[in-house]
């Protein structure tokens, strides 16, 4: 343990290989060849949007035991979440694999609960491998937070487009070029933001503390990552973390970048401030940002997915929407 909320990792821990799916949306946008698969079908197949989900999820670990070395025999634990009520997705997505899971809601910052924990699991020599994944779908995330599809509101030019997609990681202790250096958890940060179709405003204040401890933590600067990489704050989230940061004399605009608006061009798909969604981050770290990393563009990176914690009971009871965001450095070994 090192600083006030961060893990240093002494002993390898390692991402073999990495799993992504989404839906035509996310392969019309910047990213689209880069993704393993995409279903053309938003609904997958299947009769609604949960169960569509679902599917997301079971075709993201087929995937991933096809480019990895193990079967899921091999795999001791999955950490998997997603945005909707009670895990469903997950639960019923993943339900075959016969695979002890542990399931997580960071809300969009997941993604970077799953690998630290893997991390921390593998460390303590609980497992030899393990899987960590995240998903989201457009229509039911839509359904669940904000209106049905058949409604058709307006949204406002603060708000993000939810990820139809998939994320999964194979975390191993077996020696790969990437690995997983140290781990930073983050904290509920509530700035007394009410708006809910402004996810970055109520996730940047957390991506800026998480920042910052890091870099305490680790006893380092901004500029010892090539690049700072926050889950799916959007351009609002984006211009007030840099403001937040700036307050706190720490500069991160030379290399820092969001997921939330690398996945989508937001003129010509319409998506106002960016993508969200546990798939955002997910599904941009497996297709983009570990293909940087294993070619050797990048040798050091902070991942900081973040989420925006809120329910329909919370908001409707007039509850301000907390953030948390959690850090995970990966490095090229």
């Amino acid at each position: 343990m090192i600083g006030k909320q961060s893990v240093k990792f002494d002993k390898g821990i390692y991402i073999e290989a990495t799993a992504t799916v989404v839906s035509e949306k996310e392969k019309e946008g910047p990213l689209g060849k880069l993704f393993d698969v995409v279903v053309e079908d938003p609904m997958a197949g299947q009769e609604n949007w949960e169960k569509a989900e679902s599917k997301l999820q079971e075709i993201a670990v087929d995937k991933l035991f096809m480019k990895s070395s193990y079967k899921k025999e091999d795999v001791r634990y999955i950490f998997a979440g997603d945005l909707l009520g009670q895990l469903i997705a997950t639960s019923f997505g993943l339900k075959r694999y016969e695979i002890p899971i542990f399931g997580l809601y960071g809300a969009c910052s997941t993604f970077a609960e799953g690998l630290s924990l893997a991390a921390i699991t593998i460390s303590s020599g609980a497992a030899d491998n393990v899987i960590a994944l995240a998903s989201s779908h457009f229509a039911s995330a839509e359904k669940q937070f904000r209106f049905p599809l058949e409604y058709g509101n307006q949204r406002p030019e603060s708000s993000t487009w939810t990820v139809t997609g998939c994320g999964a990681a194979m975390v191993t202790k077996n020696e790969t070029p990437v690995r997983i250096a140290g781990i930073t958890t983050g904290k509920i940060v509530d700035y007394g933001v009410k708006d809910s179709m402004n996810m970055g405003a109520c996730m940047a204040p957390a991506a800026a503390d998480l920042i910052e401890t890091n870099l305490k933590d680790f006893g380092v600067d901004a500029s010892y990552y090539d690049r700072i990489i926050t889950g799916d704050l959007g351009t609002v989230g984006r211009t007030i973390l840099i403001d937040l940061l700036a307050e706190k004399g720490i500069r991160i605009q030379d290399n820092f970048m969001d997921c939330g608006i690398e996945i989508y061009d937001s003129e010509s798909q319409d998506t106002k401030a960016g993508g969200s969604g546990c798939g955002c981050s997910a599904v941009t770290f497996g297709a983009y940002i570990m293909n940087h990393l294993t070619t050797g563009k990048w040798n050091r990176i902070l991942f900081i997915p973040t989420g925006a914690l809120l329910s329909t009971v919370s908001y409707n009871e007039g509850e301000s929407v907390p953030g948390v965001a959690h850090g995970v450095v990966i490095e090229r070994s």
